[in-house]
């Protein structure tokens, strides 16, 4: 199995565990002299042995990960942590090119004032900020590539 099949079954996996435990949770207490939709003990069950095939692939596709290399020193892990950090770096110099061009206050928390009240300043510049979100944008995109051609080519460990 190569290691995007694993990262797939293991997403639905995890929405099939989400259904279960809904499904057990809402008929876990019934009505007096009316039977529950479904077995919850049933339901327990299948969302346990759920558990147990998601622990197995996440195993296997964490050693994969460590194991495997897109060049020389940069794991799939590594990445995936570099891919990481780039996005929240991206979300970041976004965020502050927001809020210092005054878009939408409200979404920081701010309150609304009137525009006569309150006179907003910002010693950030927002332009570079811009230009800093779009490289990070852009070097997230170029290694989220690499990562899924690497996941599409990579047999996934046992």
């Amino acid at each position: 199995m190569k290691l995007a099949e694993a990262l797939a079954v293991r997403s639905d996996a995890q929405k099939r565990l989400e259904q279960l435990k809904a499904r057990a949770i809402g008929c876990a207490r019934y009505q007096e002299g009316e039977p529950p939709t479904e077995d919850p003990a049933e339901l327990h069950r299948e969302a346990l042995a759920v558990i147990d095939e998601i622990e197995r692939l996440v195993r296997r596709i964490n050693r994969t990960n460590a194991a495997t290399e897109l060049e020389p020193g940069l794991t799939i892990t590594d990445a995936i942590a570099r891919r990481d950090a780039l996005s929240a770096k991206h979300r970041l110099a976004g965020g502050l090119a927001d809020a210092a061009a005054g878009r939408s206050s409200d979404e920081y928390g701010w309150g609304r004032q009137l525009r006569s009240e309150l006179r907003y300043v910002t010693d950030l510049p927002v332009s570079e900020l811009r230009r800093d979100a779009d490289r990070l944008a852009q070097q997230y995109r170029e290694l989220d590539i690499r990562l899924q051609e690497a996941n599409w080519a990579t047999e996934l460990l046992e």
